[in-house]
């Protein structure tokens, strides 16, 4: 390892990576961007049932159950942090006298991703609810589980999951955080895309929505991906939603429920003054984590991390990204397959802007390609081979400090700033 410069003081910094985290060694000139942090709320059971008694702009959920007959209640995937078993827990206690646990069933929002297996399902429902509940994983490529839906959205053909289209009454259940170009997470992703069919989601991210300069973190109103989303979902009915925010600790720190749309926008608003940060103008190297797990199980989803970093990095500056990918690529879906076809990240434009092109996953590979194209991206993984990140238009690095020392020896001017819990935390120019 290259000896440490000694004009340098220095702040250890526990970043985010796998379940166990990485400690790093920063010059204490360097700027740490991390979230506002907010205390667990101090009891989340008797919070959530005071949400279902008493949400926004909605009446209480018992009340709006009544004569009704079944319940689809839709989750995140294992890729997501959600507290899925607190909340669903709670939601099946509070309403179990009306609506038989024979009739609730709890569908995984996979969107594209892969089906979670029963022992993943036991880890994020708890085994009383994988046992006595019926739960299913949407799987968006099986024609035979989607039923078309109609809404005032021309260019799409919407496809639903026929479980959810099906049940009397609908829940959405997810957590709120910045969405790297849906502007936030949770609310109406619960259904599309997280129950839609393939050929729905790829119409939701094709390149011309994700080229606009509001599919950005942060931003709803003006957002092209989060009004579509919102049509979908209002248009094909949800009848309650209920949706928490988080803190570093994976902890439910505030909960909105009722009303889809009202009661997501406040959540938003909650999660844009403790997520976001501004700060006076890029910097030559920015470091950043995937947020540790479950989210940095793959490289598909590290371009999460990988774009809050690009938002103030300078034109032609440094990424370094630490995110274990223990689940690889992964392989499935057509992320890595597409990413393998090009040389270099310039090539990607020409391909996916023409409108005769559709491959699932293009999308990331389009947002990849665009942060590949602006800042050198260096990756420390355990999960991938070195041809695999080249593959991914990144550099191979075996050892974060090491890395960092080196760059600290060739400049020691270099302005820096680490984001430790990485898309966690959203840092944006000041205008």
């Amino acid at each position: 390892m290259t000896i440490i410069n000694t004009e340098y003081k220095y702040n250890r910094v526990h970043l985010a990576y796998g379940k166990t985290g990485y400690d790093l060694d920063v010059p204490k000139k360097f700027d740490v961007i991390e979230p506002e942090f907010m205390e667990e709320i101090s009891d989340p059971t008797n919070s959530i049932n005071e949400a279902l008694i008493n949400p926004i702009n909605s009446q209480p959920l018992r009340q709006l159950l009544e004569g009704k007959k079944d319940i689809a209640i839709s989750v995140c995937d294992i890729t997501r942090a959600q507290p899925r078993k607190i909340v669903i827990e709670t939601i099946v206690n509070h309403i179990k006298d009306i609506i038989p646990i024979s009739k609730i069933k709890i569908l995984i929002a996979t969107g594209t991703h892969r089906e979670n297996t029963k022992e993943e399902l036991i880890d994020m429902l708890g085994k009383n609810i994988v046992d006595s509940l019926t739960v299913i994983n949407h799987v968006c490529d099986d024609k035979e589980s989607l039923v078309e839906m109609n809404t005032s959205i021309n260019d799409i053909d919407v496809f639903l999951n026929k479980h959810w289209v099906d049940a009397d009454f609908k829940i959405t259940t997810g957590f709120v955080e910045p969405h790297f170009f849906a502007g936030f997470s949770g609310g109406s992703k619960l259904v599309a895309p997280g129950l839609a069919g393939l050929k729905t989601i790829m119409k939701l991210h094709n390149f011309n929505r994700l080229n606009n300069p509001k599919s950005i973190w942060g931003e709803v109103d003006n957002n092209p991906i989060q009004q579509d989303v919102r049509k979908i979902a209002s248009e094909t009915g949800v009848d309650f939603t209920l949706d928490v925010t988080l803190n570093r600790n994976q902890k439910i720190t505030n909960i909105f429920s009722g009303n889809l749309i009202d009661s997501h926008n406040l959540a938003c608003d909650f999660a844009r003054k403790t997520a976001m940060v501004e700060v006076d103008e890029p910097y030559d190297l920015v470091i950043t984590s995937n947020s540790g797990y479950p989210l940095d199980q793959n490289l598909y989803q590290t371009v999460k991390g990988l774009s809050a970093a690009s938002q103030v990095v300078k034109d032609g500056g440094e990424i370094l990204c630490i995110s274990e990918c223990s689940d690889g690529i992964p392989n499935h879906g057509k992320f890595y397959s597409l990413l393998s076809e090009f040389n270099d990240p310039n090539q990607v434009e020409n391909i996916l802007s023409d409108p005769n092109f559709h491959c699932q996953d293009q999308w990331q590979v389009q947002i990849l390609s665009q942060i590949a194209k602006k800042a050198k991206i260096n990756l420390y993984t355990q999960g991938l081979s070195k041809e695999q990140i080249r593959n991914a238009f990144m550099y191979d690095v075996k050892d974060p400090q090491n890395f960092l020392n080196e760059k600290l020896e060739s400049n020691g001017n270099i302005k820096g700033c680490v984001l430790p819990e990485g898309p966690i935390t959203i840092p944006v120019i000041k205008n």
